[in-house]
């Protein structure tokens, strides 16, 4: 089957399901609707993406599209989901596959039973440069890997004003800087280091504890109207978080989460430091890998499918010197996944993140509440 012939549908039409659109389109999918939380939110998004439907309902979507793509509040992926795997369409989930890990093995297992593919959207790890990192920590370029630092950084909660879905726990679950995004960062330590997170030490902290807010819904990443009337409301989840973690190939590593921090739009950063060498990448230089030396000149690898690893090459879109970025990554995922759903079903070893790496995303965010609350290392328990 080729690309253009698949049917895929939106469920969601905030941020990320216009980017899951543009991504889609862009590998010649055919994106048949959107599903919103009102048919008027839908209807208008629809609109200005030139769609040409809108559907009443996920399971409606389902009967028509090859696959799904759920993009809507957290609270909904598992339901939505499980609708979607009923209806024998593969399924393309954004993170958190589900609030809890009881229902992400849930799916997990459903998908495998019904035999369709299935992804998670950690689109972090889709940057060539970290596949190139991932590439030469596998093949001993480092060393032993020893320590994983880093971070993921926003600034778009810091005012008591801001406001948006995922500030309410009823629909985002009560992690939310963590799950939101510290999420991507620990996805894309264990996507580089080849290694999962056995233990956890967290604290996290709520620093803004009363909001202002509207009454109605506020678009990701939307200035709030302070003019109008604004309602007060106590605030429980995280705004960051300093988490200290160790690894099952015996590394130790410490990330920061926050989205408080001023001017930090959207920085990622991981260093890996081997015996031998590091990498390091900053995702506001997604072009760039930095490898650090002892004993002679550090380097910076910059993209270039000529020049990179296989695996690294094989995703990249564009000739070096053309910077790749944030979008580049859903259309990379995205590629990965459909050449599956194009072959009829998931491969033996996929290369992209699967309901299993939902799964365990799962895992240490619960293990990193856990942690947190009782003041204390904390395994992840598999």
């Amino acid at each position: 089957m080729r690309l253009s012939e698949i049917k895929a549908g939106v469920v969601g039409v905030g941020f990320i399901g216009v980017a899951h659109v543009e991504a889609l389109r862009r590998l010649g999918v055919d994106v048949i609707g959107v599903v919103g939380s009102t048919p008027e939110r839908a209807s208008a998004k629809a609109e200005a993406a030139n769609l040409p439907e809108v559907y009443d309902s996920v399971e409606a979507l389902a009967e028509a599209a090859d696959v799904v793509h759920i993009a809507s509040p957290n609270h909904a992926h598992a339901d939505q989901v499980r609708s979607v795997l009923e209806a024998g369409s593969h399924v393309v989930c954004e993170k958190p596959l589900a609030l809890t890990s009881g229902d992400t093995a849930d799916l997990v297992a459903r998908a495998d039973e019904a035999g369709l593919v299935n992804a998670v959207c950690f689109n972090i790890r889709f940057y060539p440069s970290c596949h190139q990192a991932r590439a030469m920590v596998a093949a001993g370029e480092l060393g032993e890997p020893r320590l994983v630092t880093g971070s993921y950084l926003q600034d778009w909660l810091l005012r008591d004003t801001d406001w948006n879905w995922r500030l309410e726990p009823d629909k985002a679950g009560g992690l939310r800087a963590v799950a939101d995004i510290g999420s991507h960062w620990l996805d894309l330590a264990r996507f580089v280091t080849g290694s999962d997170v056995v233990e956890v030490m967290a604290d996290l902290h709520t620093l803004v504890p009363v909001r202002r807010h509207p009454a109605g819904p506020v678009e990701t990443f939307a200035a709030v109207d302070e003019d109008a009337e604004l309602v007060e409301e106590e605030m429980s989840s995280d705004d960051a978080a300093g988490i200290m973690l160790r690894f099952a190939n015996g590394a130790r590593g410490v990330v920061a989460i926050s989205q408080v921090s001023a001017g930090r739009k959207n920085s990622v950063s991981i260093e890996v430091d081997g015996s031998d060498s590091a990498v390091s990448w900053f995702s506001e230089t997604p072009d760039h890998l930095w490898v650090g030396h002892r004993g002679r000149p550090n380097e910076i690898l910059q993209r270039d499918p000529g020049l990179a690893a296989p695996e690294a090459a094989r995703i990249i879109g564009y000739p070096g010197g053309h910077v790749e970025g944030y979008p580049d990554t859903f259309r990379a995922l995205f590629g990965e996944v459909y050449a599956d759903v194009a072959r009829g079903g998931p491969a033996a070893q996929p290369t992209y993140p699967t309901f299993a790496d939902g799964h365990d995303a799962l895992l240490v965010t619960e293990a990193v509440a856990q942690s947190s609350a009782e003041q204390r290392w904390v395994s992840v328990t598999r």
